[in-house]
């Protein structure tokens, strides 16, 4: 089924509204979502606060964080059909809120669009509407969350929360948050002294099995801006916990966009330009009622990496394979597995690496064309998040001569050479660091 047909025959999603309530220290929200009259979604979401919890004795002043986790979390479901109309019931944006998810929207789905052959513009891929008598969102009201000596630190399970993680808490005290506990995450927050699930912030997050039928028989499906997700819940976990501070690991590499040259960005939400966006939407229409930022924005990709290497507790624990993830694992096949190896390799010696990671991933031939995507050798970088080309590059330019004898190092030189004539590559490896 392609993008036009689709919207042809599904020409209006409505996000008609959610639910909450307290259970216990628990809370539990659904959304309902619906696109025509025969297609409807209700997503469900658990968040356990545990110790942490400290809810407003006013519940109803969540409403306006959970009607803004509903425009976030409707992308997932809205673009399996991509209905030109969006109509949104509970309450009405302006057109300035309107202008900025249009935004958010445009740019957390380009590789949605480049990987689906979809052929659209920013002015007519989606248009709002609203329901008739709806209240204001700008109106709503939000809890106000002063300042503390805590953050809150969002777990992913790779080696970039747990640099955060690890110097934040010689800082201040912090306490995790993890979206659909996993092993490494679980591992990784017991290794920084976090071993119960009442130490740990925790949303259970479900996808409709709506959606996964339509993906099944065809409908549109791709890659969502899952970090702009994340960032509306911890709107979320800031009000539920008093905790006003929420640090990220987005690092200064996930500004450069997967096709050079273009807006399409694998990791947009990962950036520095939503991170800003982020911030100046809640203080402009949120009561400003968290601090978003990256605690390692300022950093490469090889300086995460050298300090990572500093904490040899997490080598065995942590994971950061999107495809091995199910099983904990790396699966030591896909380009980040690649990308993490390449990374970590100036900083940690070869045996540990072949043991961290279960095999030898730069004596692999088969890594070859993964290899040159990420040593921008290709047109493309893969689609995944990984660092930069010359952070690829030059971590390969540091171990070219330790590892000199790796059937990918030599298959790197050689493509080199296939490029460069024999002065530049010598002025190449000559680099200074």
């Amino acid at each position: 089924m392609n993008f036009e047909e689709l919207r042809s025959q599904y020409s209006v999603f409505s996000y008609n509204g959610f639910t909450y309530s307290l259970v216990g220290s628990d809370l539990h929200i659904s959304f309902d979502f619906s696109i025509g009259e025969d297609i409807r979604f209700m997503p469900a979401m658990v968040l356990k606060a545990g110790r942490y919890a400290k809810y407003p004795e006013d519940l109803s002043s969540l409403e306006g964080i959970i009607f803004h986790i509903g425009l976030i979390e409707l992308i997932s479901y809205w673009k399996c059909t991509c209905s030109p109309i969006l109509l949104i019931r509970p309450y009405k944006l302006t057109v300035e809120q309107q202008l900025w998810w249009r935004k958010l929207y445009w740019y957390g789905l380009g590789e949605f669009f480049y990987q689906n052959h979809i052929h659209t513009d920013h002015e007519h891929f989606l248009n709002f509407q609203f329901e008739d008598g709806a209240s204001e969102s700008v109106g709503l009201v939000y809890p106000h969350v002063a300042e503390s000596d805590t953050t809150i630190v969002p777990i992913g399970g790779g080696k970039d929360s747990v640099v955060t993680l690890e110097e934040l808490r010689v800082q201040r005290r912090v306490v995790p948050f993890i979206i659909n506990p996993r092993g490494a995450t679980l591992a990784c927050a017991e290794k920084a002294g976090f071993p119960t699930s009442d130490d740990i912030v925790v949303l259970k997050r479900e996808i409709s099995p709506a959606l996964l039928e339509l993906n099944r028989q065809g409908f549109l499906n791709g890659h969502t801006p899952f970090s702009a997700m994340l960032a509306f819940y911890t709107l979320l976990i800031s009000a539920v916990t008093g905790i006003r501070d929420v640090a990220l690991s987005n690092e200064s590499s996930a500004n450069e966009p997967t096709i050079p040259g273009t807006y399409i960005n694998h990791q947009y939400s990962k950036t520095l330009e939503f991170e800003e966006d982020f911030r100046y939407y809640v203080d402009t229409y949120m009561n400003a009622c968290n601090h978003y930022y990256s605690y390692l924005r300022p950093l490469t990709e090889l300086q995460i990496a050298e300090r990572f290497a500093r904490y040899p507790q997490y080598f065995q624990v942590f994971k950061s394979c999107n495809a091995g993830s199910k099983e904990d694992k790396w699966c030591c096949h896909c380009p980040k597995c690649l990308f993490a190896y390449i990374i970590l390799s100036p900083f940690i010696d070869d045996a540990t690496m072949i043991e961290i990671f279960g095999e030898d991933m730069l004596d692999n031939a088969e890594l070859a064309p993964c290899l040159e995507q990420l040593a921008g050798l290709t047109t493309i970088k893969p689609f995944d998040c990984v660092g930069t080309v010359h952070e690829v590059n030059e971590a390969l330019r540091r171990i070219s001569e330790s590892r000199k004898d790796k059937k990918l190092i030599k298959h790197y030189i050689n493509k080199l050479l296939e490029q460069w004539n024999d002065n530049m590559l010598e002025d190449y490896i000559n680099m200074a660091p």
